[in-house]
C-alpha cells in the first residue's frame, strides 16, 4: 500500500492526478504541467514535499560526526548547507540539505527514495561519536512556496521575519513549532516550511485562499531541470562522483577526513566524463538514458531532457566523455533509432531573475 502525505485528501479534493512516487501517492499535476510550471516562473505556487525525509542528529559530537559522514564542512550557524553522502569510492549515495539547529543538533533533509538507506548508513558510522540519530520523517510535513510573489504571500499572512537566501529560522507560526528557510528546488525565490500535520494543513489552506496554485511533481521536475539542479537517480547515483557532476562546491577537500575522501583524491584530476548541457539542432526531445555519439563512437548518455516550457528549446543534461565536452561540440543523440544532431552548451538554460 502506498504511503500518503498529510495533504493527500487535499490533493484528491483538488482533482489531482496521483501517481506512485517512491512509494508515496503524490500529485503529478492538478491542471497541466505547463500551466503549473509557468505559474511558478511568473507568479507563485505551492508544493507538497512531505515525502522528503527528515533525519535528526543530536549530541555533543554532532558536528564532528557530520564532518566525517558528509562531504561538506558543516558549520554551526543559521545557514542551510548543501552536502553529499558519499560511499568509499566517492560515489554519491545521496544529496541533502543540512540545517544546523543548535550547537548540538542538526536536521538532515534527504531524498524520499533514500531516507531509509541514508538513515541505516548513518547508523553504521556512529560508533565512537556521542550522538543520537533519529528518523522523524513521519512526524514532519513540508510545504514549498516558490515563485517571484512568494514573499508577498507571506507578508499578506503577516509573516514578517523573512530569512535571507539559504538562511532559516525556528519559530512559532499560527501557534505551532516551525522550521522555515528561504530555499527551494525551482530556480526561483521561495520558502520551505517544516512542521506538524496541523500546521502543514493550515498553511496549505491559507496559501490556497490567497490564490496560490498547487503544483505537482511534473512541474517540480521541469522547473528544477531548467535551473540545472540535479535529481538523484538521474544526474546523481552511487557510480557518479561530485567532480564529474559539477558539485565540487559541495566537497571540502581540506577536511582531515570524511567518507570517500581518499577515493576523491585519486580521481579529482583524472576525470573521464562531466555533466554538460546540450541543445538539439532539430525538433525532437531527448529523454533520460538516450545514448550520445560522436562519429559513431558512444561518448555519453542523457540524464534529463525536455522541450523547455520557458524557452521552447529542446535541451537537456548529459554525461559526456571529457574530450567531447567542450562548449560548441557537435554531437548526435539516438532518439527512437535515429541519430539527431545536437550541440554541447552551458547549463544556464534560463535567466534566473529571481534565483535564490
Amino acid at each position: 500500500m502506498l504511503q500518503k502525505t498529510i495533504l493527500n485528501q487535499a490533493h484528491k479534493d483538488l482533482g489531482a492526478t496521483l501517481i506512485d512516487f517512491n512509494g508515496f501517492e503524490m500529485p503529478l499535476y492538478y491542471t497541466t504541467i505547463q500551466s503549473e510550471h509557468t505559474s511558478v516562473r511568473n507568479d507563485v505556487g505551492m508544493f507538497d514535499c512531505s515525502h522528503m525525509g527528515e533525519i535528526f542528529v543530536e549530541g555533543k559530537d554532532t558536528y564532528k560526526f557530520l564532518n566525517f559522514a558528509l562531504s561538506q564542512r558543516i558549520l554551526k550557524n543559521n545557514k542551510i548547507q548543501y552536502a553529499l553522502i558519499l560511499n568509499e569510492n566517492g560515489g554519491i549515495k545521496d544529496d541533502l540539505m543540512v540545517y544546523p539547529l543548535s550547537d548540538h543538533e542538526a536536521l538532515l533533509v534527504v531524498n524520499a527514495s533514500n531516507t531509509i538507506k541514508d538513515y541505516e548508513h548513518l547508523l553504521t558510522l556512529k560508533d565512537g561519536f556521542d550522538i543520537r540519530i533519529t528518523n522523524e520523517s513521519s512526524s514532519y510535513g513540508l510545504i514549498a512556496l516558490q515563485g517571484p510573489r512568494a514573499s508577498k504571500i507571506l507578508q499578506a499572512l503577516q509573516i514578517e521575519e523573512l530569512p535571507n537566501s539559504m538562511d532559516f529560522k525556528e519559530s512559532k507560526l499560527f501557534g505551532h513549532d516551525v522550521i522555515y528557510s528561504r530555499s527551494g528546488y525551482t530556480g526561483e525565490d521561495g520558502y520551505e516550511f517544516y512542521g506538524n500535520a496541523k500546521l502543514i494543513q493550515l498553511l496549505w489552506s491559507k496559501f490556497y485562499q490567497l490564490d496560490v496554485k498547487p503544483i505537482g511533481l511534473g512541474a517540480r521536475d521541469t522547473l528544477r531541470f531548467e535551473a540545472a539542479m540535479p535529481l538523484y537517480g538521474n544526474e546523481l547515483d552511487e557510480t557518479i562522483n561530485p567532480f564529474e557532476a559539477g558539485l565540487k562546491f559541495s566537497v571540502d577537500m581540506t577536511k582531515d577526513d570524511f567518507i570517500g575522501k581518499n577515493a576523491l583524491l585519486s580521481i579529482e584530476n583524472d576525470l573521464k566524463r562531466k555533466l554538460v548541457g546540450f541543445e538539439l539542432l532539430e525538433r525532437n526531445v531527448a529523454r533520460s538514458h538516450y545514448d550520445i555519439y560522436k562519429d559513431d563512437i558512444k561518448i555519453g548518455y542523457v540524464t534529463t531532457g525536455y522541450m523547455s516550457i520557458t524557452t521552447q528549446k529542446a535541451i537537456g543534461l548529459a554525461y559526456i566523455d571529457i574530450p567531447f565536452s567542450k562548449l560548441g561540440t557537435e554531437i548526435e543523440i539516438e532518439i527512437r533509432q535515429k541519430r539527431v544532431k545536437a550541440i554541447v552548451r552551458d547549463k544556464k538554460f534560463i535567466k534566473k531573475n529571481n534565483k535564490i
